[in-house]
């Protein structure tokens, strides 16, 4: 793919806040930046988990400069991460979505006090599963300057009354999980409530091109594409 200069990194580590009497932990990788300087990025998985594929995701955000973070989303349910559909789709549906809130408020305030990171720059980017939890806490986390949404579903269209920041979607047009007329509620949604928005669309891509560990569906291209319109439109709304 092609990609800016990396930034180094101060190498990885596992971030822990404790919510509701639950040890949350989370996937952290920084880059070496002068103190106070670096955007502040939360990053949620698919439904397989936090698995090597987003720790990738996460380090290469970290080279663009970015503390970058990727909560453990089942870390409620014991934390793992699978390859097996049936199970992973048994873990998304344990998952809660005001628990979550409740969890990513307390790693955002933990991250904040990143010694590299800037907290008045704090995005979340989402995939999937993630993306839908990424939607939600863009109506709900007023710490969020941006969100960045890869094919997660979309809310009810009063939902968009309530939103916070600019919201980036990225749509695959073949994507089964997210049918055509989906996109046009999220656009009509942003349209009357009068929100900030951008959808971008990939001819021929399905669901999941972004993740290089599926073969079946990853298109380089598409998600090269989606790299880049990504980092531009952070560093529009990051500063």
């Amino acid at each position: 793919m092609s990609m800016a200069p990396s930034i180094p990194t101060v190498g990885f580590e596992t971030i822990r806040v404790v919510s509701d009497g639950v040890s949350i932990s989370g996937f952290l990788v920084e880059p070496s930046v002068a103190p106070g300087t670096a955007p502040i990025l939360l990053i949620l998985h698919e439904w397989w988990g936090l698995n090597d594929q987003i720790k990738g995701v996460a380090r290469r955000f970290a080279e663009a400069g970015f503390v970058a973070c990727v909560p453990n989303l089942y870390a409620r349910q014991g934390g793992q991460a699978t390859t097996n559909p049936a199970e992973a789709s048994t873990l998304m549906s344990g998952v809660s979505s005001q628990a979550v809130l409740r969890d990513l408020n307390a790693l955002t305030r933990a991250l904040k006090q990143r010694p590299s990171g800037d907290p008045s720059r704090i995005a979340v980017v989402g995939f999937s599963m993630g993306g839908t939890l990424a939607l939600t806490q863009a109506c709900h986390n007023s710490d969020l300057k941006a969100a960045v949404i890869f094919y997660g579903k979309v809310p009810p269209i009063e939902t968009f009354k309530y939103l916070l920041c600019p919201v980036l979607y990225h749509w695959a047009e073949q994507d089964s999980w997210i049918p055509q007329k989906e996109i046009e509620l999220l656009r009509q949604g942003l349209t009357q409530a009068q929100r900030p928005g951008e959808i971008v669309a990939y001819p021929g891509c399905q669901h999941g091109f972004f993740n290089s560990m599926r073969p079946e569906v990853y298109n380089t291209e598409a998600a090269d594409r989606a790299w880049r319109t990504t980092l531009a439109f952070l560093a529009q709304h990051l500063g």
